[in-house]
């Protein structure tokens, strides 16, 4: 049981580097844990799983993508007002088996799914 994630911006059809994700755990509306902070790599991964099995529990998470900075840096966005700051994806784990949560990113959008 694991939890992993990669960042792809279909808008030039590369991985996204340097990326600052946000993994929080919810207990209610208002109540959440901040689990760990990461930064994806060149290949737009983590380079180890967010949660393992022994730190994974069914429930609520969260993950904060920090894209503002990949768009604001790129050349062919440079000085553009932005869309989007963060994306937010809030999901349930509710089985002890692994969950991968791609996000690809487009200065207009983003789409996310349950991966493999």
């Amino acid at each position: 049981m694991s939890l992993t994630t990669h960042v792809l911006d279909v808008s030039c059809g590369k991985p996204a580097a340097n990326i600052l994700i946000e993994l929080w755990r919810l207990h209610s509306t208002n109540n959440r844990t901040l689990i760990g902070t990461f930064t994806t790599n060149e290949n737009g991964r983590v380079d180890k799983p967010l949660l393992e099995t022994e730190n994974m529990e069914m429930g609520t998470y969260e993950l904060v993508f920090h894209v503002g900075n990949h768009f604001k840096n790129s050349k062919e966005h440079k000085g553009e007002l932005l869309f989007l700051e963060t994306v937010p994806i809030r999901f349930g784990v509710s089985a002890k088996e692994h969950y991968h949560v791609p996000l690809l990113i487009a200065p207009g959008g983003y789409s996310t799914y349950r991966g493999s």
